[in-house]
């Protein structure tokens, strides 16, 4: 798992990412609100998987269900992704829960390297790489060159793409 501060890190990344879906769904460059709601979703979506475990209705606050289980499960939130992808521009709530998708499987990709792996189809896969935590930085790094990349493709059309990438997307 990786921990609570690279969650946070890279959650700003999927916002980040989100937005730029967003806005490049819209249509338009310009600032919308849903812009700004899929960012924040997707701030509050990477840290989802974890406390959606917690029973909040209790006083013990224990958790209902075993830890990355359902709430870690890739289809659901690959689901979630696709279903308010296709509802972007015709839903009010799409763009919010764009985010909240896009947040939710930073966390998968930022936990899936160490040992405990997560349930992306029927049962757990882990990259097995590094313990948990040991290789923050690795992740969150990551997360940011692809909020990069993306943003920079929607906000600044490629304008500091790299030549062989335009090479391949151009033909």
């Amino acid at each position: 798992m990786a921990s609570s501060k690279a969650h946070h890190a890279t959650g700003f990344a999927a916002g980040v990412i989100a937005a730029a879906v967003v806005a490049r769904v819209s249509g338009s460059n310009a600032f919308h609100l849903d812009v700004l709601l899929s960012f924040l979703t997707g701030i509050w979506g990477s840290t989802a998987p974890d406390w959606l475990e917690v029973a909040w209705w209790s006083r013990a606050r224990r958790l209902w269900i075993t830890h990355r289980t359902l709430t870690h499960w890739g289809v659901g939130w690959l689901a979630l992704l696709a279903g308010s992808y296709h509802w972007l521009g015709h839903s009010l709530y799409a763009a919010p829960a764009f985010g909240f998708a896009c947040g939710g499987l930073m966390h998968l990709f930022a936990d899936w390297p160490n040992p405990l792996g997560v349930p992306w189809i029927a049962g757990r896969h882990s990259l097995n790489l590094w313990k948990s935590g040991s290789c923050d930085l690795i992740v969150v790094a990551a997360s940011w060159a692809a909020a990069f990349f993306i943003g920079e493709h929607v906000w600044l059309h490629g304008v500091h793409e790299m030549p062989l990438l335009r090479y391949l997307r151009n033909g």
